[in-house]
Parts: C-alpha cells; structure tokens; sequence
C-alpha cells in the first residue's frame, strides 16, 4: 500500500487562531479531548474527560407504568391515538438524563507575541498533532499538542527560535466547582466535583438548572507538569510562570472517581441502591485514595501517567503517540480526484466550495476527518463517543451531549466497520452490555416484560427509562432493538464465533424477548407495537389533532423483523435455542408488513395518516433501506419506489435541514444507487451545515454528522449487504477517478479499488476467512486467482483466508 499522505494531505490549516469553539481543532484519545485554539498572546487549550458526567447512580423506573399500559393499549385499539397520548404524558414517562460535563480550561499566555507575522495553524489528521507557528521581533516560536493514547496524557510543546525567548504563564481553571493548588514550582493541580443534577435549559426558564450537592457527584483532578529547558520556573498565586527557557514541554493528565462509584454502586441492591449510595457519599468514602474498591483515585491515577510521562523523553512518547494514531487511521487511504484550491487554507476552500466551487479532495478530507474523530473519541476501554464525541465546553450542553438512542448515537458507529477501525466499535458494544442490566429493570418495571429495553435517551449510568417531556421522543421502546443491530454489524464484518456466543447472541436474545413481549394482536390478527411511535415525529388525528401515539410504526416493525431475523440466523450458526428459534420463526409471518400507501410512498404509521410536519428530520419509516436491508431491488422493488418517492416528499417539504438527517440523505440515496443525489447531499452538508473546523452543525454542533456522512461517503463506493459485494454502486460524475483502499466489507474482507473515467479499473479483495464471495458490478467482471488463473463472475467465487483476488473489467 502506498504512503497515506502521498498525493493528499490530511491536514486542516488556518492562517488566524480560532475566534470560536467551533474553529478550534480537536484533539483526542478516546478517554481526553482537548480544542485547540491557536492563540498566540493568550492560548486556550479546552479540555475534557470522558468519564465526567453530572448525577450518581439512581433509580429512576417509574414503578406506576405499568399500570396504564392496558388503559393506553386499549384507547388506541379503539382509534382515541390523542387521549393514549395524553395517558402517556401524564403517567407513562419518566426522567431526563444526566448530562456530559467539560473538564476545564489550560491557559497559555505569552507577554509579547500580540503583533506577529507568518502564522499558521492546522492539524494533521496522519499524525494526529496540532500545531501552531508565529514570528515576533524575537523570532520564530512554534507550539505543537497531541493526546496520546498509549500513555493517557496530554502533550503541549513551546519552543523559541531565540535562545532564552520562552515567557510563559500556565494556568487551570474550570466552569464546574473547584480549586487550584501547587505542589513545588512546575505542577498545578485542578480538584474538582460535578452537579449532581443538570436539568433542561433550553429555553432559560429554570431557576437552579445546575445543581450542586455537598459529598455528592463525580469527583475529578487535572494535573498540570511543567519541564523547561532553560530559563526558571515559579510558582505565582496558583500559576506557573516561566521566564527566559528555550523549550517548555506541558503534560497533563485528568481522571475520575466514576469507577469507584460504580463499583461501590454494584454492591448495593434493590430499594436500598440510592438511599446506601447516598450514605456512602456523605461519608466521604468516595473522596480519596481507592476506597477499597482497588481502584486508583484519581489523584493516584494521574500522579502515576504523569510520572511515567515526565520520565520518558519528550521524542519517544510523540513517536509512541504516532505509531499508535497511525496504526488506525492509514488503515485506510482515499482519492477522489485532485482540487486546485487543494493547498488552501481550510476555511477559504470552504467558502469556495460554498459558493459553488468543485473540490472532490474537500469531500475526501471529510470522510477522513469522520474517521480522525472516532479515533479521538471511542478507544477500547473508554466511554462511547457522545453526542459530541468527548469534546463539550457547556455545563449546560445541547440536548446533555447524551446517547441518543433513536439514531444518533447508532450514526455515529456507522463508519467504524467499513471505515477499518472495527476495534472503536468496541464502547457502543460495552455501553449495550451495560444498558442491557439497566434495562433489564425497566422492561420488568415499566412493562411487565422479559429481556430488556433502552428508550431514546441514556447517559453514563446507563439510564434507559423513558426520558421526560412528550410521548413524539421520549416513550419509545425500541433503543434496544435498534442498538442490537451493532452487535451483529460488528459480527458480520468480523465472523468470530466466540464474539457471537459470548457476547453478541446473548444481548441481542434479551431485546428479542423484550420485543416478543412487547408485541400484542392488531387489526385482521397481525402482530403490532403498542404504544408505538415514529422517533419524534407526529401525525394528524381524524379530528385534526397533532399525535404521535398510535400501533405498529414503520420503524417499530421493521427493527424487530431485523432483530428476529438476526437472532435466528445467530442461533443456527451457535446450533442452540431451538425453542427460542421456533418461536421467532412463527412470530415473523405474524409482523404487521410495511405498507405503501395511497400516494405511493412508505406509509409511516400503522394507518395512512396525514403528516403533521411532512419535512420532519427524521426519516425511520426508510430505516429498511438504510440501515436496515429489508427494503431492496432483489427483495422489495416496489419499496424500493416508494422509498424513493418518500424522500422526494420529505425533502421537498423543507426534510434533510439538520447536519444529521442530511448524513442520513446520503447513506439513503447510496442505497438506491442514485450517485448524484447522494453526492448532493454530501456538498449540501458542507455547504450548509459545516462549521470552520469541518465539526458538523445540528446545529449547534452535533458530531453524528460527521461520523455519517462518512460513512455515506463509504457506502457510495462499496455496499455489502444482501451477501454480496457491490463495487462502485453509487458512483457520482463529481468523483472522475479516484482509489480507495483498506475499505472493509461484510463477511471479512478488506478491498482496494480504483476507477478512472467513472469505470471500474481493478478491485483487490483480501479475505479473512474461507467462504464464498458475490461480487457485482453494473458491467461485466473477470477475477484473477491467487494461481494466476482466471475465473469470472457469474457464479460465487470460492475464497480462501489471506488470499488476494484481483478483480478487472471485463466485456460490457
């Protein structure tokens, strides 16, 4: 494989320090994420922990459920869809999540450097090292940042061309409670606790929206070390001042005591689980050393990476920094042809763009900068990247910067399995393992049922009751279901028995029974949801009232079909649950079908109602289509239609606005292999909802359009679903000639392409298993064998693990 960087780089660059969060850049290693402002005179490094959250762990079930789901049942049986609503609001719902906090503020300031030349500022996306470069009277002075992962610590370097021309002031500070103390001249540390309770805010009305409980909350630390070469460093009223140094290294280290509260949590049970932790809080058990639990603090666990940092050469942890970045990210390489304004400054090649110029390596960059966030913000062992990865400034964040569970958060692990960064599936995969002990209450508490359930709403204590406010988002049962889908997505591309027994079947067996429970007798004897909605969207009653409660929506029936189906095949595979298969066996036929209705489109609800909002952003009734697979050319042509015809409706009546449900629009249309139409909405979504820093806007920010749109952009050159491998399926006019490579399929295998003149020139396939392969492209094709002979494509090709297979054009 040739060098990533050949032909391309991956890197976003500035001439100006950010003026706003969302021109900062960001940096990560799944556990930290720092923005990088770029400043000069007064530099701001915002940072953050993935573990810092507001709340405790507590029980929120709302054990009075269960007592009008007949009730409720029963008024929509009988067609009263606004007086169910109305049962639900009122008595139904439950509590909000908690919300994703920011650790705090390093502040770098340079007396001196306010008037310079020649700055620049980017992040290298290859590297995964921010940098910023300026000229004074004095010289030239540089700064570069990284996260590392292997060594849990965050790396700053200032350095002068001058001898003796470093003068820095160093300190910390943070929006949440705190204080700031130093140990000797060069280290700062940061102590500080969460609210125990972040509520709702959006609209300003909430007298005490953060709340603070003395002895309760996540308890944190930021520790500051500060080496220079040089020069003198002193200790200044809780700063670090450094006077006349040639070089200054900063490393900083931040942890939680989310672990121990958890671990303490874990012992407690049953209607003792809040009042004990709430005794063992006010004792203070939480605040020092490991409590017993065998956990380190979280001074001990910054002390110790600090420690191990500091006495390792400042060239060895950048290198173990970039061995361990790039081993992910140049997996995969990416060429959509060469842009004239290619060396531009990022935010210039944006307005350009805007304003109607053609830059395909703009698009590129976009795709591999979804791939650069998931690496920075979901790592084996840290917490799933949130609404906002794990970069967050506000207290209060947008919508708690939570798990939303009714797409976004399942949008944002789109790409890790086509994008070859399968491993960073592995937090969404523990948070379902966690969610599914949670949830397990709450099926049993809320609704009677076995197995378990999420709503559309979850934080870090795994909350999984209906959130509150209105039945359209918050009384939505299927977050489990739909969050099943990644255990077997993350099988299919990687066909490991032991991960489908030990984990993945498990899991994905407790949504089917909850499902199974959930499920009761419609009209003519089919088998519905109830109550049921269509995520966050709203019909119109007979009585010309807007509602969203009602049976058997679109998007309700085609997840438990979905997980029905993946379930039978997983048992079969394990050879197990005969009885288990049998029952979903009979169950399927029973599912109330999808349905189109009278204007050609995919009906969204159970009956064919008029649309409230018919640009609403969300399109679940297409879920079959993508990312589901039950709507196809093979299978189900005339959803296909009518796929197609409900998003012409959607988008003609204002839908696609948000960057999300535009990402959406694009994986939507690679699906029905309409490459103009998808690349469309790929400029639209750089056009319209993309800030300086490419950080996609909800807006405001909202990650999910970047990780979704990246994998729209994937799935416009390879499709694996249906079994097969489908080469350039989705090919746009804009995108000439180009070559991927490191792109992975369904079934374990990992392709190279490369096309010129908008036709196939050679696919190379590399399996990791033995199997049978598909291969379709809109011409014909002929495969060479690993001995040299020649095969064609009409029937399935027999592959062996680690074999190449060269696959060429063959007669039209």
């Amino acid at each position: 494989m040739r060098d990533v960087n050949q032909g391309q780089t991956w890197k976003l660059k500035y001439k100006q320090p950010a003026a706003v969060w969302e021109e900062a850049l960001p940096l990560g290693n799944g556990h930290m994420g720092a923005m990088v402002f770029g400043g000069t005179a007064k530099e701001r490094f915002q940072l953050n922990e993935d573990t810092l959250w507001s709340g405790f762990p507590r029980d929120t079930n709302n054990y009075e459920a269960l007592r009008y789901l007949k009730k409720a049942r029963g008024l929509i049986a009988e067609g009263s869809y606004a007086e169910a609503e109305k049962l639900i609001n009122s008595r139904m719902l439950g509590v909000n999540c908690q919300a994703y906090m920011p650790l705090g503020d390093l502040i770098l300031k340079q007396p001196g450097t306010e008037n310079c030349t020649e700055y620049s500022r980017e992040l290298d996306l290859d590297s995964g090292i921010a940098a910023v470069s300026f000229r004074t009277a004095a010289g030239l002075f540089n700064r570069e940042a990284w996260i590392s992962a292997p060594d849990g610590v965050m790396v700053i370097r200032a350095s002068s061309e001058a001898r003796g021309g470093l003068n820095l002031e160093l300190s910390l500070s943070s929006p949440l409670r705190h204080t700031v103390k130093q140990t000797g001249a060069a280290t700062l540390i940061l102590e500080g606790r969460c609210p125990t309770h972040i509520a709702d805010n959006y609209h300003q009305d909430h007298p005490y929206a953060i709340q603070y409980e003395d002895g309760l909350g996540i308890a944190f630390e930021l520790h500051l070390k500060v080496i220079a070469t040089g020069g003198r460093v002193e200790a200044a009223d809780g700063r670090v001042v450094v006077s006349g140094a040639d070089q200054v290294q900063l490393v900083l280290a931040a942890a939680t005591d989310y672990e121990q509260v958890k671990s303490r949590a874990a012992h407690l049970s049953g209607g003792r689980a809040a009042a004990g932790w709430l005794q063992a809080q006010s004792t203070g058990a939480q605040v020092e050393s490991s409590g017993g639990t065998g956990l380190l603090s979280p001074g001990e666990s910054c002390e110790r990476r600090l420690a191990a940092a500091c006495g390792t050469a400042y060239e060895v942890l950048k290198q173990r920094h970039t061995d361990d970045h790039q081993s992910l990210f140049r997996r995969m390489e990416l060429d959509l042809g060469w842009s004239e304004v290619a060396e531009l400054p990022t935010d210039e090649r944006l307005d350009a763009y805007k304003n109607g110029g053609e830059d395909p390596a703009l698009e590129a960059l976009l795709f591999q900068y979804g791939r650069y966030l998931l690496i920075g913000s979901s790592r084996p062992g840290s917490q799933a990247a949130n609404l906002q990865g794990v970069w967050n400034e506000h207290v209060t964040p947008p919508w708690n910067s939570n798990y939303t569970t009714n797409i976004n958060t399942q949008m944002n692990y789109w790409l890790a399995e086509a994008g070859n960064l399968s491993e960073l599936h592995g937090p969404l995969i523990d948070l379902i393992g966690e969610l599914s002990e949670t949830g397990a209450r709450t099926a049993a508490v809320h609704y009677g049922a076995r197995g378990w359930t999420a709503h559309h709403n979850v934080d870090l204590w795994r909350s999984s009751v209906p959130s509150g406010g209105d039945a359209s988002w918050a009384f939505w049962p299927m977050g489990g279901v739909w969050l099943s889908r990644h255990l077997w997505e993350h099988y299919a591309y990687n066909p490991d028995p032991a991960f489908l027994q030990e984990t993945a079947y498990p899991l994905m067996k407790g949504a089917a029974l909850f499902a199974l429970d959930w499920l009761v007798e419609g009209p003519e004897g089919l088998l519905v949801t109830s109550p049921s909605t269509s995520p966050e969207n709203r019909f119109v009653t007979a009585d010309g009232e807007p509602c969203s409660v009602s049976m058997g929506s679109a998007m309700d029936m085609s997840l438990i079909r979905e997980l029905f189906g993946h379930c039978l095949e997983a048992a079969r595979i394990l050879d197990t649950d005969a009885a288990f298969r049998q029952q979903l066996e009979q169950t399927l036929p029973r599912l109330a079908p999808l349905v189109i209705g009278a204007e050609g489109r995919v009906q969204e609800w159970f009956e064919d109602f008029a649309e409230a909002e018919p640009g609403h952003r969300h399109v679940s009734h297409l879920y079959g289509l993508y990312p589901g697979e039950q709507i196809n050319e093979r299978d189900t042509p005339e959803l296909v239609e009518a796929s197609r015809r409900t998003l012409e409706k959607r988008i003609a009546s204002g839908g696609g606005h948000t960057g999300w449900s535009c990402a959406w629009l694009i994986n939507l249309y690679a699906r029905l292999r309409d490459g103009e139409t998808a690349h469309r909405f790929v400029r639209t979504l750089l056009s319209r909802s993309a800030y300086p820093n490419l950080f996609d806007a909800h807006p405001p920010f909202q990650i999910d359009g970047n990780f979704g749109a990246a994998a729209g952009i994937a799935e416009m050159l390879l499709q694996s679903h249906l079994g097969e491998l489908r080469l350039l399926p989705a090919l746009p006019e804009a995108w000439k000639s180009g070559r991927v490579s490191g792109i992975r399929a369904r079934g374990g295998y990992e392709l190279e392409l490369e096309w010129k003149d908008h036709l196939l020139v050679s696919a190379r396939i590399c399996a990791s298993r033995d199997g049978e392969c598909r291969i379709v492209y809109s011409r014909g094709l002929k495969i060479q064998l690993p001995d040299g002979s020649i095969a064609g494509a009409d029937e399935p090709l027999q592959v062996k693990a680690g074999e190449n297979y060269l696959v060429t054009a063959g007669e039209v």
